[in-house]
């Protein structure tokens, strides 16, 4: 994780590519800055605002809008659409001005795109009936996207036009949602000039909503007229299961023409938080259907997309379950893979939400987005910075080889390798040092049974100390760790799945500075607790997946969180997707037996690399 600094390896490559090449982004010393833009105590008359998203006019002028909330924070209440503009580069910015006046109702989902061939602001929101509470919309929910624009750089805006015949499907009764985030022109191919946004929406049974659609929406007419182009559709029976509901989908235009639809994931069985799809035909059907993204760590919440050149941009929370440290993460594939929490660079340590991204102008981008130091919903900030701030193919980190063939880890902070039970052991400083495994397909154990097993040294009389930690992490997400407790003199081992939590303990912690063997296994329908070749607890698990539907992690000496750190060693670390038998159990604590079956992380850490 980077924040607010280059990485020592990034400078090490912005001084070489500099000499050689003279063209690499992290040539120019990095720049930050970032004011308050909208606040309930600077602009009377909101109790908060909400839900930014910002566009550069053909002008240069940036505009950035928002959900003003009048009488709560609540999503269905009396709620404008207010909009501040800066002609400096986000320096600063005009008063407060209402654009779209909610008068009780929801006027919201703002989607701001810029017409370059005619200046022409064009700016899409969602309407539903307001509601004096702060609940939700009932079920069915009608919800109408209105179109209006601007033709004088954002100073006076058209009358809204219901475009419901145009862009919304009959069946699409229940939820309507568009973006919200800005949308795209399409620069290249056959499609040039086309003005693009994404939605999703959702299909009731007149009492239950029961099937979820993501799609795009286009004009090739500056706005003047839409069609509903690629739609992907999820049928979620009541009370069942659904793979996946991608939602608030935010889009950007890739480098060879096609379109990357990103989207929320909201509690499919899918592994991830975040998922994506491809159309190559500008936006009139899909290629690639939405596909979560297992490896991309973010809690339930928005995003936003932006390319910069063959880079882009995600911006996001970058906590696993909460909504707090607001990162920027990098692809050079086009999406298929992006930067880790390690590698991508922090915004601030607060709580935040949703958010938006703007190219200011040549390397110089902006960032709008919610935050606050009690709640991300306090106010929403503007940040500048220009791309040397983010670093360029920032470094992943130390690694060290994962002997089963799959990934290798990442060992983290205050690490170093010591001489171990076998060969070489990680050791951890317990205050930044931890170990993250990336993620691999063979990794998530789902419903079966599994085996962790390994050799652990410590000594700590107090705190909480994290031996692993799979899954995700909250109350009900899926999860299964192991950790252990000085003060109250045990290991306590933990699994989550949809169906409940169980748990087994010990009755000492062996905080004893010997080292110990351990392994948690979930067998028959139990969870059982072995220590040095002993098994010390059992008790019944609980049935179902410890990984879908959350941001698959697996990381060792550290909650999620990076709370409750370990300080101490680790070696032959092993993860099994099948339980082990006591035989196998022995060879591996007395003789370090191999043991390949079922075997998909081993980490012997007799050496780190990098």
């Amino acid at each position: 994780m980077r924040m607010r600094r280059l990485g020592k390896w990034a400078a090490l490559v912005a001084l070489v590519a500099g000499s050689l090449l003279a063209v690499s982004p992290a040539q120019a010393a990095p720049s930050f800055d970032q004011q308050v833009l909208f606040k309930a105590a600077q602009d009377p008359g909101y109790h908060c605002f909400r839900i930014p998203a910002i566009v550069k006019s053909t002008h240069g002028t940036l505009l950035a809008f928002a959900e003003g909330r009048i009488d709560n924070c609540g999503d269905t209440g009396d709620i404008d659409l207010v909009l501040k503009r800066s002609t400096d580069g986000g320096r600063t910015w005009s008063p407060l001005q209402v654009v779209n006046r909610g008068g009780g109702d929801t006027h919201g989902n703002p989607v701001p795109i810029v017409d370059s061939r005619t200046g022409r602001i064009v700016l899409i929101t969602t309407y539903n009936k307001g509601r004096t509470d702060d609940k939700g919309c009932d079920v069915p929910c009608p919800r109408t996207p209105h179109s209006q624009y601007s033709d004088d750089d954002g100073l006076t805006w058209s009358t809204p036009v219901d475009i419901s015949a145009q862009a919304k499907l009959p069946d699409w009764d229940s939820w309507y949602a568009s973006g919200p985030v800005h949308g795209i022109q399409l620069a290249r191919g056959p499609h040039a000039g086309r003005l693009v946004f994404g939605v999703n929406a959702e299909t009731s049974d007149g009492a239950h909503s029961i099937e979820n659609h993501a799609g795009l929406v286009y004009s090739d007419d500056g706005g003047r007229t839409w069609r509903v182009g690629a739609v992907n559709s999820y049928p979620h029976p009541v009370g069942g299961t659904y793979t996946q509901k991608p939602s608030e989908v935010t889009v950007v235009e890739l480098a060879d023409g096609s379109i990357y639809a990103g989207g929320r994931e909201q509690g499919g069985t899918d592994i991830g938080n975040r998922d994506y799809a491809i159309s190559r035909d500008g936006g009139e059907t899909f290629s690639q259907s939405f596909t979560t993204i297992p490896d991309l760590v973010t809690p339930m919440v928005q995003g936003s997309i932006l390319r910069v050149g063959n880079r882009l941009l995600f911006s996001s929370p970058s906590d696993t379950d909460r909504r707090r440290w607001m990162m920027v993460r990098s692809s050079y594939d086009g999406g298929r893979t992006w930067e880790n929490a390690e590698q991508g660079t922090r915004i601030t340590t607060d709580w935040s939400g949703y958010s938006d991204l703007v190219q200011i102008g040549g390397p110089e981008i902006g960032l709008l987005y919610e935050g606050g130091a009690v709640d991300a919903r306090d106010e929403i900030r503007f940040a500048r910075f220009d791309e040397s701030y983010l670093g360029w193919h920032n470094s992943a980190g130390p690694s060290t080889p994962d002997v089963s063939g799959h990934v290798d880890a990442r060992v983290l902070g205050g690490a170093s390798v010591a001489a171990g039970r076998f060969g070489g052991a990680v050791t951890l400083d317990g205050v930044d040092g931890y170990v993250r495994v990336p993620y691999d397909p063979a990794q998530p154990p789902g419903d079966g049974d599994l085996t962790w097993t390994g050799w652990f040294r410590y000594g700590a009389t107090k705190g909480n100390q994290v031996l692993f930690w799979l899954g995700g992490m909250g109350g009900t997400a899926p999860q299964l760790w192991l950790r252990g407790e000085p003060a109250n003199h045990r290991l306590l081992a933990m699994m989550t799945t949809a169906a409940g939590s169980a748990s087994v303990a010990t009755t000492q912690a062996y905080d004893d500075q010997a080292w110990h063997h351990v392994a948690l296994e979930r067998t028959g329908g139990k969870l059982l607790l072995w220590v040095d070749g002993a098994q010390v607890a059992s008790g019944a698990a609980v049935a179902g997946s410890v990984s879908q539907t959350v941001s698959f992690q697996l990381q060792l000496g550290q909650r999620l969180d990076n709370q409750f750190r370990w300080n101490g060693s680790f070696d032959e670390v092993r993860f099994y997707r099948r339980a082990l038998t006591a035989a196998e159990l022995d060879a591996i604590r007395l003789s370090n037996a191999p043991v390949p079956a079922g075997q998909v992380l081993r980490l012997p850490f007799d050496r780190l690399r990098g």
